[in-house]
């Protein structure tokens, strides 16, 4: 059975009191001092002055821990207020605010993700079924029925486009924390890294065998990583803010 439908152990009174939600909350606070490696179990339990076996009637492993720890990050993010369509069928006449919901979720998870950077390790893969997790999914499965470019008779348009804002969030995030951590780790900020291989660049450049990377160089614009970020989503949405083609979908002869 997944830990979402086993009932909670009742707490003894005898011994200092524990729960699922003290154990996730000091095991995201070890996460967030030292990474993944710091997490586990007994670990855990020496944070909360308790004995290991102790823990192994809220958690069996690992593994259930971690996917509580994620729950627990994704519980942060802000879900989109209610909107003008609450029936659940994804009618909304002209797709109303469905953009800024996708993007005030898509920051949320970013933001979350600078918080704990542990987080981004232990996204994608296979889905994650704890309350929160599947609120955030739907809240971002409503918001893309609304968008033109979404057909409901084309049975995968809906998935193709939750792996486009999805691929493109995480692969985003991820950039961004690897690149703090390389910041961090080799004392050298971006900027500095820049100015260092700079030269070698350069002359790379001057070859002519790089013509599109020269043109990328030498017009493109320093942005800090949030308008990247937006940037970037922007335009994964204007994409699907174009009305559905006839035919298009999987399978179709659309051109």
């Amino acid at each position: 059975m997944l830990i979402w439908e086993r009932p909670e152990p009742a707490a003894r009174s005898s011994l200092s009191p524990l729960s699922r939600d003290r154990i996730v909350r000091a095991a995201v606070g070890l996460a967030d001092d030292d990474g993944l490696t710091a997490v586990s179990l007994r670990k855990v339990a020496a944070a909360l002055d308790a004995g290991p076996m102790r823990l192994y009637r809220y958690v069996d492993t690992k593994e259930e821990l971690l996917d509580l720890m994620v729950d627990a990050v994704y519980a942060e993010i802000p879900l989109p207020g209610p909107g003008e369509d609450d029936d659940g069928d994804g009618d909304e006449g002209d797709g109303g605010d469905w953009e800024e919901r996708v993007r005030s979720l898509a920051h949320g998870l970013r933001a979350a993700a600078l918080r704990h950077e542990w987080f981004a390790d232990l996204l994608g893969g296979r889905p994650q079924f704890g309350p929160a997790t599947l609120g955030h999914l739907e809240a971002v499965l409503a918001a893309l029925r609304r968008a033109p470019g979404i057909d409901d008779d084309d049975p995968n348009a809906l998935m193709r486009a939750l792996q486009a804002v999805n691929g493109y969030v995480l692969g985003a995030v991820r950039h961004e924390i690897v690149e703090t951590r390389v910041e961090r780790e080799s004392g050298q900020t971006e900027r500095q890294w820049q100015a260092a291989s700079g030269p070698y660049l350069r002359r790379l450049i001057a070859t002519g065998r790089y013509p599109s990377l020269a043109h990328l160089v030498t017009r493109g614009g320093d942005q800090d990583a949030a308008a990247m970020f937006t940037a970037g989503l922007d335009v994964i949405l204007t994409g699907l803010a174009a009305p559905a083609r006839p035919g298009a979908g999987a399978g179709g002869q659309g051109t």
